[in-house]
């Protein structure tokens, strides 16, 4: 019988730490394609105000996150997404004040030039969030545009009379990535039948009427700031799918490509990732503007799957999602891919768990934790870009509201955390519930540790860029597929049971050579046993 513990391709593993720990090693860069970094790239969500605080005030800061460049780049990650860091009168800075500008809390232009600079000398690329789908209430451009019709910013942003858009009003719909049902807000609470504007979001987040030519040009150069006097690499685009109402979806799809355009200028290697929260058929046409696209299907699919303990394919419908129980990864990933390469030919689609804006991964899972590292095994073996959300790789927990999934990163036992922020008292993460970055590094079966080991497997190129077939055992339970590129190819399986399983070994007859497992494996002439939620790679 294998060891139950991560085994991997001899030639390529090396020696971690003083502990018995085995990893892959990373391809040369010259196997891939430079100049499109996105496509190999596993990328790490930060909320800056959760995760390293250098200065004792409570808030994570940019020094704070520069001192942690080191753990990111041991754990393998090769790009960085910032959450908002703007100006901001939230905690969250979804609604900025100033485009050009650092929030105080977390520290200077000076202080992120130098996380950028030291984030590069790891080879680590930053991706920033820039919210221009909406402005903040308290932006001077809104301020001065509700001084009335001649105000210089008026047509910054969008407006009409109640009469107008009474209908509009009445519908008081949800949608996917919204549960705010009023998006007309009158000027003055006071007299509701008077002027109103337009904020999709909230009446604190007022949209930006991009139908104006000076509001374009804001933005574009706004961009160009970042990108070219500041050096990150490219931006995570906040609502993009609300740019325009739905009925003007076309307007967005040019606006987009506009913009990506205009970013290519001073940056031909930008890498634009978009938030469009709708399924795959409405999503496609945006991929024209972007780099990639968050694959909100597969997310929500994984989880579904491995609670219900067989294979579900979700795919996002209304408010909610429907459900396939019939499809399989491979089947719905080859259907809909070429919907998006239709319009972009480069396009690499994004693959998550879960965000800030969704339940924790380690708490939709009940905290199992052969769940959790399953829903890993699954996210770094399917094709896609994988995102990880900060604390993601040590089990952090966190249900709704929003704060409660943002709570602070923990990186040792609280009285040794000098790092740990307290802007806020965690609920879901505590030091009882969760184990530190500093306990599950000494841990060879932890999650981080987990997540380290299929991190550099997915640094071969047969699952960064590699195509992928269904390998079909006849199970529900069973996910299974080939991944293949130019001469390699491997086979993976995975069982979503919480029983062992035993496959005819038939189907596996060309893959012979195991690569990596997890759990226990034992192989014979005729059968594969697999154990309750355990993983496996053969290759030929």
């Amino acid at each position: 019988m294998n060891k139950p513990w991560s085994m991997l391709w001899p030639l390529f593993v090396l020696p971690l730490f003083a502990y018995q720990y085995q990893r892959i090693e990373l391809l040369r860069n010259d196997e891939f394609n430079l100049n499109r970094w996105g496509e190999r790239s596993v990328f790490y969500e930060i909320f800056v105000q959760s995760y390293a605080d250098s200065n004792g005030d409570g808030i994570g800061d940019i020094p704070g996150m520069t001192s942690k460049l080191d753990y990111l780049s041991d754990l393998g990650i090769d790009a960085i997404w910032l959450m908002p860091m703007s100006p901001s009168p939230s905690y969250h800075k979804y609604d900025v004040i100033d485009y050009r500008a650092i929030h105080p809390d977390y520290g200077t232009m000076d202080d992120f030039k130098t996380f950028i600079k030291e984030a590069h000398k790891r080879n680590i690329k930053i991706v920033m969030d820039f919210v221009i789908n909406h402005s903040g209430y308290d932006h001077p451009w809104f301020q001065d545009a509700m001084k009335g019709k001649d105000a210089k910013y008026r047509d910054y942003y969008v407006w009409a009379d109640k009469d107008s858009i009474a209908a509009q009003i009445a519908k008081k719909e949800i949608s996917f990535d919204s549960d705010n049902i009023r998006q007309w807000h009158p000027v003055d609470e006071k007299n509701p039948v008077g002027e109103h504007y337009y904020g999709f979001f909230y009446g604190g987040m007022p949209d930006l009427n991009y139908d104006n030519p000076a509001v374009r040009n804001e933005m574009y150069a706004a961009g160009k700031f970042w990108l070219e006097e500041v050096g990150v690499d490219g931006f995570r685009l906040d609502a993009a799918k609300h740019i325009y109402p739905d009925d003007r979806a076309s307007d967005s799809h040019a606006f987009w490509k506009e913009f990506k355009t205009e970013m290519e200028k001073v940056n031909p290697d930008v890498y634009l990732i978009g938030e469009v929260w709708a399924d795959a058929g409405t999503a496609s046409p945006y991929a024209a503007g972007f780099t990639s696209l968050f694959n909100f299907d597969r997310a929500f699919s994984i989880l579904e799957s491995i609670n219900k303990e067989r294979v579900v394919a979700a795919n996002i419908a209304g408010h909610g999602y429907e459900i396939d129980s019939n499809a399989n990864f491979p089947e719905v990933i080859n259907t809909s891919l070429p919907w998006f390469k239709k319009y972009n030919s480069d396009f690499v689609e994004a693959s998550f768990l879960s965000n800030h804006d969704q339940n924790r991964v380690a708490s939709v899972l009940t905290g199992d934790v052969s769940k959790i590292k399953l829903s890993a095994s699954l996210l770094f073996t399917l094709p896609g870009t994988p995102y990880v959300y900060y604390g993601e790789e040590i089990g952090m927990l966190g249900m709704k509201p929003d704060e409660n999934i943002r709570e602070p990163m923990l990186w040792d036992e609280r009285s040794k955390d000098q790092m740990r922020t307290s802007w806020m008292e965690a609920t879901f993460t505590t030091d009882k519930s969760v184990s530190s970055v500093t306990v599950q590094q000494k841990d060879n079966n932890s999650i981080l540790n987990h997540y380290k080991t299929l991190i550099a497997l997915k640094k071969q190129e047969v699952f960064a860029l590699g195509d992928i077939q269904h390998l079909d055992f006849g199970s529900s339970s069973i996910v299974a597929f080939t991944r293949s590129y130019g001469n390699k190819s491997v086979a993976v399986v995975h069982n979503l049971s919480s029983q062992s399983v035993e496959l005819d070994i038939e189907v596996l007859d060309r893959f012979q050579n195991l690569v990596w497992q997890e759990g226990e494996v034992d192989r014979s002439a005729s059968t594969l046993k697999l154990s309750a939620r355990g993983s496996v790679v053969y290759k030929k």
